[in-house]
């Protein structure tokens, strides 16, 4: 079986040779990078062409999200956005994921959480899938191949839908609906594909897509319109958009997580994050006027350890509060910190009502109807 992977960046000097304006120093490495996204062009070109062929349908209607770029576009919560709204429509749906980064990827799809409750430990689960389990009460199981973990959420019950996260390069399972996100800010970066842009695919990918949405970060300008007018030259779906916005502030304790205001104004604010793209987290924490005395910068999805938490602890020393994202606090909390310590910024989509009529539209249609109760 044909196989390709989307290189892990473990530092962001690669995402600097990115930008539009280097210098001669960095046009000579980046240009070096140049031959290796051939090759992966067309190892990817090569497994799509696989795939077509091979690709598994599963027993349940299907709506994959995903991207075009690495980092982060917003694509978890937008899962979570997407499932919700769909079963507050009286759908019973179910999530699946990969489980990015789990200790054990079995052949065999693994239930992660149901009601609320998380069934397995955060190594066997993968940071996101144990992120959403504290926001939604459907289904959630992980698998590397997706038909295993749908085909698990199946025998537990009818589902009318599953909501795949992080899966529009997921080529061997055959989807009803693809929803494109692409970042207001970034777009499609210089349009490069791996590791000499940031591109998992090229822009004719576009053209996969049921709908695009476009994702706007709040407090932060974008180039909306020229993504708009590029996206609108590719697409043959509609173009939505949607808003990532703060929420509240979450914080871990003996019973669970609870959700505050978000009272950051005028507060010395510790910045902790393992995040592709950690200044877009930063720009929303500025955004609600917190003071920060310093950021600590991790990998994407980066496993904290004791020697990790003992240089949070030490470079809080000069902060009142630690704000981290959900993905790191799911993560962080083992180490009990201490109260009124660490926090983390939850954060919502938000969509107008013509958008997210049509989203529901597109996603729902007339198939999807609620099935009749078993």
């Amino acid at each position: 079986m044909m196989a390709s992977k989307v290189p892990r960046l473990r530092h962001h000097a690669v995402q600097r040779l990115w930008n539009d304006r280097l210098t001669a120093t960095s046009q000579i490495l980046w240009l070096s990078l140049v031959p290796l996204s051939a090759v992966y062009g067309a190892a990817t070109l090569a497994r799509a062409g696989f795939w077509r062929l091979m690709k598994r349908h599963a027993a349940v209607r299907t709506i994959s999200v995903g991207n075009l770029t690495v980092g982060g576009n917003g694509k978890t919560p937008f899962t979570l956005f997407l499932a919700t709204r769909m079963a507050e429509r009286g759908l019973r749906v179910g999530i699946v994921s990969r489980g990015y980064g789990r200790s054990h990827e079995g052949r065999n799809g693994t239930l992660v959480a149901e009601g609320g409750r998380l069934f397995v430990e955060l190594a066997e689960a993968g940071d996101e899938p144990a992120m959403m389990a504290r926001s939604f009460d459907g289904p959630i199981a992980v698998a590397r191949r997706r038909i295993k973990a749908i085909e698990l959420l199946g025998r537990r019950g009818p589902l009318d839908a599953v909501v795949l996260d992080d899966a529009l390069q997921h080529l061997a399972l055959a989807r009803n609906i693809d929803l494109l996100l692409v970042d207001a800010e970034s777009g499609f970066g210089n349009g490069w594909r791996l590791p000499a842009g940031p591109m998992r695919e090229g822009l004719g990918a576009v053209r996969r897509a049921d709908a695009v949405v476009l994702m706007h970060r709040a407090g932060e300008a974008g180039n909306a319109l020229g993504v708009r007018e590029r996206i609108a030259q590719l697409a043959h779906g509609s173009v939505l958009q949607a808003t990532l916005a703060p929420a509240a502030l979450v914080s871990c304790g003996t019973h669970g997580w609870r959700e505050f205001g978000l009272e950051l104004a005028g507060r010395r604010t510790l910045a902790v994050s393992g995040l592709a793209r950690p200044a877009a987290f930063h720009g929303m924490l500025r955004s609600l006027g917190a003071e920060l005395v310093g950021a600590l910068e991790y990998p994407d999805h980066h496993r904290y350890t004791d020697s990790d938490w003992e240089h949070i602890v030490e470079a809080a020393r000069t902060a009142e509060v630690v704000v981290t994202t959900e993905k790191d606090l799911v993560k962080l909390e083992r180490f009990a910190p201490p109260r009124d310590l660490l926090w983390a910024l939850r954060l919502k989509v938000v969509m107008s009502a013509a958008d997210q009529a049509r989203l529901m539209q597109i996603v729902i249609g007339e198939a999807a109807a609620p099935s009749a109760a078993a």
